[in-house]
């Protein structure tokens, strides 16, 4: 399959020459927490394949959901049409919000949710009267997606330089990471010292700014950098005095993965969109949501054609998709998801809280049902750490995939106390592995 694999299928975010020498991993099946190989070897999902799986694979609740549903209506165009698992999704989310983000468009994917979210902040403006608001503003490391409009806002230049002719210049704020902090400053100085930054900005190109994208509370793709809610909050408040909307790409922190549903609810604020997916199915099929406040939503309503929002795919609001998004946050509800996580990610944190006295440890840190440590190498070493620590995880049982020298944990809501022991006592030992010795090998997992 491997083999197959490589002459066959063009694979993401790889260099596909690595496979050369470190094997493709073969899944043949999966349930709740566990992946299996095609020779019947188990590994613990401890990244939630990709941060997409809220609930454990092949959930019965979801998978019953999607039986009836294929019964029903697979699919509909959702343009001059409507079904109920959108129009419910829809209301449910905004519900959510207080009603605050009343509003709900459809797409497929992560990046495609911040291409809408930005097309539809220039297309406000325009609508407004105010076509000279064309800019972005951006955080420093931020990663938004890999499409031409959200790759121009995206801050790392794995993904962005070899693009950067094709892309429109964003402006990049100082990022609130709180690995930032100076000596006797605290998460809060740091994030004071980026508002500042973003200040000194809008005061010299508020006007010609549309918006301000930002990941809340946690920049994944930056190594789990994670930063004050204080940073949202000073956020809110310059795009409200600047007249700058702010968009919320919550679509790897959001659905509970920073403690609260939704990210920006721990600064007590609501941005102007909400970009949704990863989770939003429970890990089961590709779905993304815009949400975006009524005033926005105003701007577009109107007898022409050409004032309204036409940007469009085949599959948007998949009826499939929906259901499983549905089902989902019916789990989060019968569960009381968000207490029991609390839970479960205090006992995970506990069982490697002995890593901060860790020599080769640095920023050992949580936030919600996410947690992460950066290994002490040398940083032009992080790709080679990445893919030798993966391994060695798979060796002791536990997927894993460190971003450069950081190692993070980001597993499913159902983890039971002996899956807990088994990917904290993996994660250990795949560091000790792995900073002891670079051979790399088959990896053997465990036996169901």
């Amino acid at each position: 399959m491997a083999a197959r694999s490589r002459r066959a299928v063009w694979h993401p975010c790889t260099q596909m020459k690595h496979h050369e020498r470190v094997p493709l991993l073969p899944i043949a099946r999966a349930r709740g927490a566990w992946l299996y190989d095609a020779d019947g070897r188990r590994y613990l999902d401890g990244i939630s394949s990709w941060w997409v799986n809220l609930f454990g694979h092949a959930h019965p609740a979801i998978n019953a959901a999607l039986a009836a549903q294929l019964d029903t209506l697979e699919h509909a165009m959702l343009a001059g049409c409507t079904h109920a698992p959108a129009v419910e999704l829809a209301e449910r989310l905004a519900a959510r919000t207080d009603g605050t983000l009343g509003h709900a468009f459809f797409a497929s994917d992560g990046a495609s949710a911040v291409e809408i979210a930005l097309k539809m902040s220039f297309h406000f403006w325009r609508n407004s009267g105010r076509s000279g608001k064309r800019e972005f503003a951006c955080v420093r490391h931020g990663y938004h997606g890999e499409t031409l409009g959200a790759l121009s806002v995206t801050d790392v230049p794995l993904f962005r330089d070899a693009y950067g002719p094709l892309l429109r210049q964003a402006h990049c704020v100082a990022s609130p990471d709180a690995r930032l902090a100076l000596p006797g400053e605290s998460a809060g100085d740091v994030a004071a010292r980026a508002l500042a930054d973003v200040a000194a900005l809008f005061e010299s190109r508020g006007d010609a700014i549309a918006a301000m994208v930002v990941e809340p509370l946690v920049q994944c793709a930056a190594g789990m950098a994670m930063h004050d809610p204080a940073y949202l909050r000073g956020l809110r408040a310059l795009c409200d005095r600047h007249g700058v909307h702010l968009i919320a790409d919550e679509i790897a922190v959001g659905f509970g993965r920073t403690g609260t549903f939704f990210a920006h609810e721990q600064a007590g604020i609501r941005p102007d969109f909400l970009c949704l997916s990863k989770g939003i199915t429970g890990g089961y099929l590709p779905l993304s949501v815009v949400l975006s406040r009524d005033a926005i939503h105003q701007a577009f309503y109107d007898d022409d054609v050409a004032r309204g929002f036409l940007h469009s795919h085949s599959y948007t609001g998949n009826p499939l998709a929906c259901r499983a998004a549905l089902a989902t946050l019916d789990l989060f509800d019968s569960q009381d998801a968000l207490a029991a996580n609390q839970r479960r990610f205090d006992a995970l944190a506990q069982a490697l809280a002995g890593l901060a006295a860790h020599p080769r440890v640095a920023h050992l840190r949580r936030r919600g049902a996410i947690l992460a440590f950066d290994a002490m190498i040398d940083p032009a070493a992080g790709g080679d750490f990445a893919r030798r620590y993966a391994r060695h995880a798979l060796d002791a049982g536990a997927l894993l995939r460190p971003i450069g020298r950081t190692v993070y944990l980001m597993p499913p809501y159902i983890l039971d106390d002996e899956e807990i022991a088994l990917l904290a006592a993996a994660t250990v030992q795949a560091l000790e592995r792995t900073l002891d010795a670079p051979a790399v090998h088959r990896p053997t997992g465990t036996r169901a």
